[in-house]
């Protein structure tokens, strides 16, 4: 396992998805109802908690695995999962180290997780459960027809929230045009942009637990979140008081808690605007072009970089002929014109979206 700064959930469920080796061998020694204690990391690690058992080093193999567990002790497994070190293995880790658990398998394999750098399985002889402890965490994996269920409902909110979210970008493209987008406007399109980024999160924990039976929650999730951070960093860079700060605006935007992300003056606050709670979402601010230009086709971002540094704003840019447009470094006249015509139809769909 990676360092205990580093193990994420994520890393975790897909090592011990449905389709891997591993994952086949914890469903047969639920089948078997046999119980298990794994422990997945370095063997030196762990030795010193280590008391008898037998020494292996053989390749795994999920039958191996299932016979192992038929015996007392823990197994212990290298972190790749490629081979079994030990079995019938005495753990005794550090007693005064505080656990919620009242099993003594579950007690074991959380104050083993808490002293050493190792994810440890344990699975309930009793209950059919499998659970996974690592570092000061616990979790309880799931039926793979609840996953399943969950996964397909948080679908369906994500594709209610990327409705909205093109609703609002729609809006802001037309404001962007006529030059008269508030600070409410550019706060409602990154809230939109933050809620539909933490259901897609959220979707992708179930798909790293579903392993090979979430293929089909991975193709719905791309098409719907194709796009969308990169389309959250154009905001943040036409918007941020300083566009240098647009990586920070976005971390920060992450770690806010749900009631943050429901106050719009939040996102104000992220962006470098400060001032009245009141009075702060009317503030008229206008957008450096960014985010339109990427919505031209085949515009890379390095020229888009370019032409704002040229021009400095939208409006600028929007007033520019081709000519003007050609003198931006890394353009040229081809470009130019495919520059001045996108934004064009960009501005005639702005028009028909309000109208229609």
């Amino acid at each position: 396992m990676a360092g205990k700064n580093k193990t994420t959930l994520i890393d975790i469920l897909t090592k011990v998805a449905p389709g891997t080796p591993i994952r086949d061998s914890l469903e047969q020694i639920i089948s078997a109802k046999t119980g298990a204690l794994i422990v997945v990391g370095d063997l030196e690690v762990v030795k010193g908690l280590c008391d008898g058992g037998v020494s292996l080093n053989v390749e795994f193999h999920p039958q191996k695995l299932l016979e192992l567990a038929k015996m007392d002790g823990a197994i212990i497994l290298d972190q790749d999962f490629n081979k079994i070190l030990g079995a019938n293995i005495h753990l005794v880790p550090n007693s005064s180290l505080p656990t919620s658990e009242t099993g003594m398998r579950h007690r074991t394999a959380e104050r083993v997780a808490k002293q050493t750098d190792a994810l440890v399985i344990s699975i309930s002889q009793r209950r059919d459960i499998i659970s996974l402890y690592w570092d000061n965490h616990k979790y309880v994996l799931e039926d793979i027809r609840s996953l399943l269920a969950k996964a397909n409902q948080a679908l369906q909110t994500l594709e209610k929230y990327k409705l909205r979210l093109n609703q609002v970008s729609s809006n802001l493209n037309s404001l962007e045009f006529q030059d008269f987008v508030t600070l409410s406007d550019v706060a409602t399109v990154i809230q939109r942009f933050e809620m539909v980024k933490r259901v897609a999160d959220e979707i992708e924990k179930y798909i790293s637990e579903l392993g090979s039976e979430g293929r089909l929650i991975r193709m719905q999730l791309d098409e719907l979140v194709a796009q969308v951070e990169e389309n959250n960093m154009m905001v943040l860079k036409d918007y941020c008081k300083d566009s240098r700060r647009a990586e920070k605006a976005e971390r920060e935007l992450g770690e806010l808690d749900s009631d943050d992300l429901l106050d719009l003056t939040s996102m104000c606050r992220i962006l470098g605007y400060e001032g009245d709670t009141v009075n702060i979402l009317d503030v008229i601010v206008h957008p450096r072009g960014y985010r339109l230009l990427r919505q031209i086709p085949r515009l890379p971002f390095p020229v888009v970089g370019k032409i704002v540094k040229k021009f400095g704003d939208l409006q600028t840019i929007l007033k520019a002929s081709t000519e003007d447009l050609d003198e931006a470094e890394g353009v040229g006249e081809i470009r130019a014109k495919t520059i001045w015509e996108g934004l064009k139809r960009l501005r005639e769909q702005s028009v028909f979206d309000r109208f229609f």
